[in-house]
């Protein structure tokens, strides 16, 4: 009977030889990370695993013997061969997987904080962009995982299909440890760290600084839905219930904000009788600006402004004063928070709130005025405020 015989394992070339162990060395590898071998369980003997995998023998022990290398298994004579408890990652090897919704506004400096820490630390960064997509954003989660990511600073997209509390909980059960970026939890159940701006100060150091100018009528003027908008709104609101001043509102959507929109506001504005206005964004505070030139009306002798962002706030028509979010020390605060968690996992979770500065331009009018001490209430009872509410 003619016909080719089936070549051994034998004679197979090394370089074929080789990759078959690794390529057995990389699903064993997955099969650990996945969990379906757990830390502590027992890897079946080689015999099976070869009959599993359609392997050799030797191809097995030369697979196994990679994974010894690694501490991810080890021998025990007379026993088997048991999978290793994962050792806490140092930050100094650590892969960190990073995911924000933008990287031309606002985060770039956020972004040169975060490198400035791991770079210090000697570890590496992967980024990914979002585009404010929540299904976009857990799938760069998913790969940054498949990557081996060590661990991940997140700015999650809190609106969309899932809840801010579902979404916070799902990235809460992901296998590695996380660190949100200018977003924390919803609830006192949430259990993932975060560093975030404390947006409730800026809005309330705002007002603050508006009365010590003089004012007592003075409006907030909101660009909706933001993840920023809401506190600063209550940072406001404490602040003027606090001081006794009564205060006016305008909010519009980001889509709906225009000359129009800002013509509007200015109308609202004068209507109730204020003086000053805390603008969220840089581009509501321009805009606003510059319906006060087509009316004839001044910033900031007849219309003071504060902007909260900072983005922009320098190079508009009239030079803003703004609440600048400490971007950059955000950015490396958070990063060096996750180092931490990795290298002591047993800590204490932390939220951290960072307090914004106030930026002093033209548009506010701060340079022509002697400010005020600072107020206890405008008028009523003349006792303490209370302490800010977070």
């Amino acid at each position: 009977m003619t016909g080719s015989a089936r070549p051994s394992s034998e004679g197979t070339a090394p370089e074929v030889r080789g990759l078959k162990f690794r390529m057995l060395a990389d699903r064993l590898r997955r099969e650990i990370a996945d969990g379906v071998w757990p830390p502590g369980g027992r890897l079946p003997i080689e015999p099976e695993l070869a009959r599993a995998h359609g392997a050799s023998v030797s191809t097995v022990r030369r697979a196994v013997a990679e994974l010894v290398a690694e501490e991810l298994v080890e021998r025990r004579q007379g026993s088997g061969t048991y999978v290793l408890a994962p050792k806490p990652v140092s930050g100094r090897s650590a892969l960190i997987g990073v995911v924000v919704p933008s990287t031309a506004f606002y985060y770039p400096r956020v972004l040169k904080g975060i490198e400035e820490e791991l770079t210090a630390a000697g570890a590496r960064a992967v980024l990914a962009c979002s585009g404010y997509d929540q299904a976009r954003e857990f799938g760069a989660v998913a790969d940054l995982l498949d990557a081996g990511a060590d661990g991940l600073l997140l700015a999650p997209t809190l609106t969309g299909p899932k809840t801010p509390e579902a979404y916070l909980a799902r990235l809460a059960a992901l296998p590695v440890p996380a660190v949100l970026v200018e977003r924390r939890g919803t609830s006192l159940g949430d259990t993932v760290e975060s560093v975030s701006t404390h947006h409730e100060a800026g809005g309330y150091d705002a007002v603050r600084h508006l009365v010590r100018l003089g004012h007592r009528m003075i409006g907030l003027v909101l660009r909706i839905p933001s993840p920023t908008a809401e506190p600063v709104g209550r940072g406001f609101h404490q602040a003027v219930r606090e001081l006794g001043l009564p205060s006016t509102e305008f909010q519009a959507a980001l889509e709906e904000w225009s000359p129009a929109a800002a013509d509007r506001c200015l109308a609202g504005l004068r209507s109730a009788g204020a003086t000053a206005a805390v603008c969220f964004g840089d581009r509501q505070a321009a805009l606003l600006t510059a319906a006060a030139r087509r009316f004839g009306l001044r910033v900031p002798d007849d219309l003071a402004l504060v902007a909260y962002d900072d983005e922009i706030a320098d190079i508009a028509e009239v030079p803003l004063t703004a609440v600048a979010p400490p971007k950059h020390l955000l950015g490396r605060t958070a990063a060096a928070l996750l180092l931490n968690r990795l290298e002591h996992p047993e800590d204490s979770r932390r939220t951290v709130l960072l307090r914004p500065a106030i930026t002093v331009r033209d548009s506010c009018g701060a340079a022509r005025h002697r400010i005020a001490p600072e107020p206890d209430r405008v008028h009523g009872d003349r006792s303490s405020p209370s302490a800010l509410e977070g």
